[in-house]
């Protein structure tokens, strides 16, 4: 039974958690760096706690320093938050080491599903259709030149254990495989800790689309819809919604169904996400699962009504499933935009420094997670996210209207966001339309989709 949670995280997810925690009755311990003494979340803890100095490296990716803490402040749990150590499972087996709960997958099958690469061979064996790729990992360059040479080219590297758009590159042909593939590695081995590298056929122009699942210590395995997740820029994510139009309803129920039953059957346990590429047959290719909950989580929980993060404790304390399938509801259609401490102008730069203003949007169907506040110092040490706004309408028309209005009321001064971006973004046609892919953002270019914005007066 969890009765007391260390958060071993910082920013907008902390904050999420904490309100999940007060939500189910329990007590929540915020861990934190000096460099975020005086976020928000910090601010409005049960109890926080110091876990060391601004370098993540030190603090919220030191599996002692995070271990300690729990301890020390008479924890029986830890949530990992998204990122840092969420999946990693030498740290999960460190918390159940120690008779922690660890509040997502277990060590063993985080470890499991650690390599894409296995796991595109894994889900392939349950059911799941894969883009065609390399037979597992690339032992080295000259593997990796004869994969392409069977797969056929364009095809894009990939870091068996990576995430968020690193350790990624396209190759056109051998000459840019070569050129590629020890950047790849070396940028896998730097983030992840695994030099890993494996193949897929690239496929231009797709989809992004990916699945909610949760599946109780009994293998009881639900989805709670799918998220288009299309509009990227250099393989991160932007703008996240759901449902997504590409998919028909036949294919979407057919697919969603197969997912969740191909996951529960694979021995995965706890919240997580299937991502997928959806090709120009229209059908869904599955890529990697991510075992955590995911930044644009709020997405799915606006159209279902469910608490994601309260359920993924729930889980981890060894509940049952509360819901039956049937009783996933999914209804009308939400849309999620990332903002950013980051400026579109000039390459996305990223910004640090003091929020000299600070406006969140309200109203109803509109929600605003921010761990911001006028006087905060945004730190350069970590990642650039701010804030997400989640908006929620009966169609997706309505949820544009409203996004539009939301973005309009959005003031954050002091560093350049990400928010006129957006503000362009919901003029170009192909968003407008729902026909939007991975490619748009490149093809049409940050400067005319920022000349699209309306001007606002903030």
């Amino acid at each position: 039974m969890i009765k007391r949670v260390l958060i071993a995280n910082r920013g907008e997810i902390a904050l999420r958690i904490l309100r999940a925690c007060r939500q189910l009755g329990l007590e929540a311990v915020v861990a934190y760096s000096e460099a975020d003494a005086d976020s928000r979340a910090v601010l409005v803890a049960d109890e926080a706690v110091c876990i060391g100095p601004a370098d993540a490296k030190q603090s919220y990716l030191s599996a002692p320093a995070i271990i300690s803490a729990a301890l020390a402040t008479g924890c029986d749990a830890i949530h990992p938050g998204y990122g840092f150590l969420s999946e990693n499972a030498a740290f999960a087996e460190a918390v159940a080491a120690h008779k922690l709960t660890f509040i997502g997958p277990s060590a063993p099958i985080l470890e499991k599903f650690h390599s894409k690469a296995a796991t595109r061979a894994l889900l392939a064996k349950h059911g799941l259709p894969t883009i065609p790729g390399s037979d597992g990992v690339v032992a080295d360059e000259a593997a990796a030149l004869d994969a392409a040479k069977k797969i056929g080219y364009p095809v894009i590297l990939k870091a068996s254990a990576g995430g968020g758009g690193r350790g990624m590159r396209v190759a056109q042909d051998a000459a840019e495989l070569t050129k590629n593939f020890s950047i790849c590695a070396q940028e896998a081995q730097a983030a992840f800790g695994d030099g890993s590298i494996y193949l897929e056929k690239y496929l231009s122009a797709t989809h992004h689309v990916e699945v909610q699942i949760a599946v109780d210590s009994e293998g009881t395995a639900l989805h709670f819809g799918e998220r288009d997740c299309s509009l990227q820029r250099r393989h991160q994510k932007l703008v996240e919604e759901s449902p997504s139009t590409a998919l028909t309803p036949r294919v979407r129920e057919d697919f969603l169904a197969r997912a969740a039953k191909a996951i529960g059957a694979a021995g995965y346990r706890n919240v997580g996400t299937l991502e997928f590429l959806v090709g120009p047959d229209g059908k869904p290719y599955f890529i990697e699962i991510n075992c955590r909950i995911q930044v644009e989580h709020p997405v799915t929980e606006m159209v279902t009504g469910v608490d994601l993060v309260a359920l993924q404790i729930r889980l981890a304390a060894g509940e049952l499933m509360p819901m039956t399938q049937a009783e996933v509801e999914r209804r009308g259609h939400a849309i999620e935009f990332r903002l950013t401490a980051e400026d579109p102008a000039h390459e996305f730069r990223p910004q640090a420094g003091e929020i000299t203003t600070f406006r969140s949007p309200s109203g109803p169907w509109v929600r605003f997670d921010s761990h911001l506040y006028a006087g905060y110092e945004v730190p350069p040490y970590y990642d650039s996210l701010l804030a997400k706004l989640i908006v929620w309408g009966n169609t997706r028309e309505e949820a544009i209207a409203r996004s539009r209005a939301a973005l309009l009321e959005v003031e954050i001064g002091g560093v350049a966001t990400t928010r006129d971006f957006f503000l362009g973004l919901l003029e170009t046609p192909s968003f407008l339309k729902g026909t939007a892919t991975t490619s748009m953002v490149d093809t049409i270019g940050t400067a005319d989709i920022l000349a699209a914005a309306p001007k606002a007066r903030t």
